[in-house]
């Protein structure tokens, strides 16, 4: 008989909650991890780097499918515990079920993987912005060298003709390296 098999119902909950909890926060840091990187290879324009960083996102985010498929087993067997739906589980019911040690452990390991995933969101969407500048910057670049009147893609990626070619000549093109 090993020391699971002796833990009672609620104790085995406990271990299986915090066990996820760790999960989840391992899987947010190195998502978290993954996104400042990515943040550096595009302010340093490493375009290689960039598609990288996505790629080990995405790997990530695959990872995290069986961290939620646990969730959602803890969550129906927490409900069924409690005798509600399992929607309605909360992390302050579940630690009814927990001696106070665990369920004050439970509650630090939220709080951590609250912070983390808020610090996540925003470093994302920063590199979500830095993205759109550099490519708003690459599309009107490409449209100022369109010199010959040659279809290009406006910005909502539809081939279009561009008609700012009789203003430019190759002799008066100025373009600007505005880099932060």
């Amino acid at each position: 008989m090993t020391v699971l098999d002796a833990l009672s119902e609620d104790e085995m909950l406990a271990h299986d909650v915090l066990a996820h909890l760790d999960a989840q926060v391992e899987s947010a840091e190195r998502l978290l991890g993954v996104v400042l990187q990515q943040g550096v290879a595009i302010r340093a324009r490493d375009v290689h780097a960039v598609v990288r960083f996505a790629g080990l996102l995405h790997g990530e985010m695959s990872r995290r499918e069986v961290i939620e498929a646990e969730r959602s087993r803890l969550l129906a067997h927490s409900g069924a515990l409690l005798g509600i739906a399992p929607e309605a589980v909360t992390l302050t019911r579940l630690a009814t079920l927990m001696d106070p040690q665990r369920a004050e452990l439970a509650i630090a390991r939220s709080a951590q993987l609250r912070g983390l995933l808020h610090e996540l969101q925003r470093e994302h969407a920063c590199n979500r912005a830095l993205m759109r500048l550099e490519l708003s910057f690459l599309d009107h670049l490409m449209t100022s060298l369109a010199l010959d009147g040659a279809h290009g893609y406006d910005p909502q990626g539809s081939t279009s003709s561009t008609s700012a070619t009789a203003s430019h000549s190759r002799g008066n093109l100025h373009v600007l390296d505005l880099r932060a």
